[in-house]
């Protein structure tokens, strides 16, 4: 049976704070090959969510680099799974800046709408949202200080686990 439980804003926000300069040895570092903002923001996720959806293709899961789903590390693959799932883990809508949270993701794009980054909300202040990310690590840093054609907010509504 599936039941809700928390997602915790404050450990996303302190995994983050640990791990924006650095690199997780648990996980695989994706800058070489393609950008490991993603990868980042998923870790991020998980230490918010620690449920992970073990569905092979669709679902969202890391168990090494070469066993995980197409949504660990990919931007779009990511939006896909948060914006569908209705199983276990983590689940989230795109909605409107003003509803941004600690904890939820913004996606940048360009003019194609092709989205190609996945910082981490960390802070949000009247003047401006904060993130961290990888590949081009960040924390703490404007997102107004960005350049991008196209953005899209992800808020995390909550956490499905298997009881």
């Amino acid at each position: 049976m599936l039941v809700e439980i928390p997602y915790n804003r404050e450990q996303v926000a302190e995994y983050a704070k640990t791990w924006a300069l650095l690199r997780n040895r648990a996980f695989m570092n994706f800058d070489k090959m393609g950008g490991d903002c993603t990868n980042f923001a998923s870790q991020c996720i998980y230490a918010g969510s620690r449920v992970m959806n073990y569905t092979p293709v669709f679902g969202w899961y890391y168990k090494s680099g070469n066993d995980r789903t197409p949504s660990w590390s990919g931007v779009q693959y990511l939006f896909n799974f948060l914006t569908a799932n209705k199983e276990a883990g983590p689940y989230a809508e795109q909605v409107d800046v003003s509803s941004l949270e600690v904890g939820d993701i913004v996606q940048l794009g360009n003019a194609e709408n092709h989205f190609y980054h996945s910082p981490v909300v960390v802070d949000i202040t009247p003047q401006d949202i904060f993130i961290a990310a990888h590949t081009y690590d960040a924390y703490m840093r404007p997102l107004s200080s960005y350049f991008y054609s196209t953005i899209r907010y992800l808020h995390i509504k909550g956490v499905r686990k298997y009881q």
